[in-house]
């Protein structure tokens, strides 16, 4: 079982960003501290859900910080930066960092960041493939071109290439950093299956809807002649909450007291760029959803349902979001807590 925290860099209610952020970076010494196997980062742009607009460069300070465990995206949103410029970045974290670095992409949303950042409609709603082609592309070959409608360009070289062994590597294992692929529908969990890359999981979803998922992941990698072997050995990702507490309400009630404020107040700062419709969840009524559906509880209780989880899925490793409380001493319990007390009970 491979047990990491998922790090939003949640600004709550009365919190200026340097809090979130530094909350975050605390998030992700006291995760290796404390034994866990990776930190994983989100990107947010214009609002308070999540205060970090570049993962990867979050990454890099962090994997300067550490020295063991890995650090992820979750994700860089791939319409709204170029292909090959994130391709550059993370063969550079893969290389200085002896591997340490995984690349997680997305399609995110519509959000006004689109027209922030020149995308448009158009590169959320179809160039998701494009990008994703050339990015993988740009990890795995000398030179590469572009070819497409939305990126054309005569061919370049590589430089550094991904694909070349890491500093202190001795070149046996795989070249190149690992990519994972958020998906949230049909579509995009095919995509993924084609290319042969790992799904991170929303951590909204339940044990049924992700076994659905990597049903249809691993039916669709064999069906794109991916070998038996790599599909066994996928290694998926699971998002979701932790909450360590020694009597299961006690758990709940931290985060049913924090949760919602800063649910409301991020999620209702999403603009839509072309005004659609668009339904906010209930706060406190999702805040609970999580709290059933995660490891919100005492030590045994959590190992129990990341065990079961990865019973009824398949899945074992996990990015787990620890900052809940929006209390950075709090935080910093909990993640030591998931690590030293948690994780002996999933070995």
């Amino acid at each position: 079982m491979r047990v990491g925290t998922f790090v939003l860099a949640a600004q709550f209610p009365g919190q200026a960003p340097e809090e979130a952020l530094y909350r975050a970076i605390r998030s992700a010494e006291v995760a290796e501290e404390s034994g866990l196997d990776s930190v994983w980062l989100a990107e947010h742009h214009f609002v308070p859900y999540g205060v970090c607009p570049s993962a990867v460069t979050l990454a890099a300070l962090l994997l300067g910080r550490t020295r063991r465990i890995r650090v992820g995206t979750a994700v860089s949103v791939l319409p709204t930066q170029h292909p090959v410029a994130l391709g550059e970045q993370a063969a550079l974290l893969h290389l200085t960092s002896g591997g340490r670095f995984t690349l997680g992409v997305g399609r995110g949303g519509p959000w006004v960041d689109l027209e922030v950042f020149g995308g448009g409609l158009e590169a959320y709603e179809n160039a998701f493939p494009e990008s994703l082609e050339l990015l993988l592309d740009w990890l795995t070959r000398a030179r590469v071109a572009g070819k497409g409608p939305r990126y054309d360009f005569r061919e370049v070289a590589v430089v550094p290439r991904a694909d070349e062994p890491p500093a202190g590597d001795a070149g046996d294992g795989p070249c190149g950093p690992e990519v994972v692929v958020a998906c949230t529908s049909p579509k995009t969990v095919r995509l993924a299956a084609a290319n042969g890359l790992p799904m991170l999981l929303g951590m909204h979803c339940g044990d049924e809807e992700k076994a659905e998922m990597i049903t249809l992941w691993r039916s669709a990698a064999l069906a794109a002649g991916r070998s038996p072997e790599s599909v066994r050995a996928a290694g998926h990702v699971s998002a979701g909450v932790v909450q360590i507490a020694d009597r299961p309400e006690e758990a709940v009630e931290t985060l049913v007291k924090a949760m919602p404020g800063w649910l409301r107040q991020g999620l209702d700062a999403h603009v839509t760029v072309d005004g659609r419709h668009r339904m906010m969840r209930d706060p406190v009524a999702y805040t609970e959803l999580l709290c059933g559906l995660h490891p919100v509880g005492p030590p045994r209780l959590a190992a129990d349902r990341l065990a079961a989880t990865a019973e009824r899925t398949g899945i074992t490793r996990f990015a787990l979001l620890a900052e809940g409380s929006g209390d950075l001493a709090a935080t910093e319990e909990n993640v030591a807590r998931l690590g030293t007390e948690v994780l002996p009970l999933l070995a």
